[in-house]
């Protein structure tokens, strides 16, 4: 079923690299390795420029354990993402692809940029997950490590489809116990896309400008950096192509319409199997 929905950080390798040679990023960290798909391709970026990669995450898989315990340049950090930014320093650029909500991309983009700014370094973070369904709507790998005044109400069986604010339950795309996902899309501090809109207006109102381009595919892209930087020119004419492209949108959309029927085709041979044992 997995291999039905390309779904990695990793399908944006290319166009990742390329900013990261663009802004001659040396040190990275990337928050969320999971398997270590992306983790690979930033290693070996990094391995070249002699610099270093720090890869962060509380749970990764083991075939990314096994790959990290063999790259003397990478540096695995078994912590949540918000206990573990702060001490890092001199990082030139940042991969996030954590958990997948407002309290946490939040705080992340506001963390970093304050290491940022205490290391003189022009912030460049890249952002997955900020199209559907993740974009309005928060998804929480760890829902207690979310103060709750910050949490929606959420459903470990619920699924989400297309065009409906509501979970449905028992259909759409849904985390099959693995995560759990906020009963209604929208509103304030709900979802990833809306943490990014929250953290530009608070850093535009104290004077300090950002561009975010939104390349929406494979669940969408971020790509969130200062303008001031000395790259940014170079930045932008890279991803303005991308940037809220219509007919990547358009197929977008066709491939989870194609994804969600597959699941709800998959649903009804379940009850027809159900209805069948009884």
């Amino acid at each position: 079923m997995a291999d039905l929905l390309i779904h990695s950080m990793s399908e944006f390798s290319d166009m990742i690299l390329a900013a990261l040679r663009l802004a001659d990023a040396h040190d990275i960290v990337e928050i969320g390795a999971e398997y270590g798909g992306m983790s690979e391709r930033l290693g070996d970026h990094v391995e070249r420029r002699g610099g270093r990669l720090v890869c962060v995450d509380p749970a990764p898989k083991p075939t990314f354990l096994a790959w990290v315990a063999g790259a003397p340049h990478v540096r695995h950090i078994a912590q949540p993402s918000l206990d573990a930014i702060d001490a890092l320093g001199g990082i030139d650029a940042w991969l996030i692809d954590g958990d997948h909500n407002w309290y946490t991309v939040f705080h992340e983009l506001s963390a970093i940029e304050a290491c940022c700014r205490r290391d003189g370094k022009p912030m460049l973070a890249v952002i997955h997950d900020v199209g559907w369904p993740c974009a309005r709507r928060d998804m929480y790998y760890a829902p207690d490590r979310i103060p709750e005044a910050f949490r929606h109400p959420f459903s470990y069986d619920g699924g989400v489809v297309l065009d409906h604010p509501t979970v449905v339950t028992g259909r759409g795309f849904r985390g099959m116990g693995a995560f759990a996902i906020a009963t209604r899309e929208g509103g304030p501090r709900n979802g990833v896309l809306t943490a990014i809109d929250d953290f530009l207006a608070a850093a535009m109102a104290q004077g300090r400008e950002y561009a975010c381009a939104e390349i929406p595919g494979v669940f969408g892209l971020g790509v969130l950096f200062a303008l001031d930087a000395p790259w940014s020119a170079s930045l932008a004419d890279l991803l303005m192509p991308f940037h809220q492209n219509a007919l990547l949108a358009t197929l977008e959309r066709n491939r989870l319409r194609n994804y969600l029927r597959v699941i709800d085709i998959q649903d009804e041979a379940a009850a027809r199997s159900q209805t069948r044992a009884f």
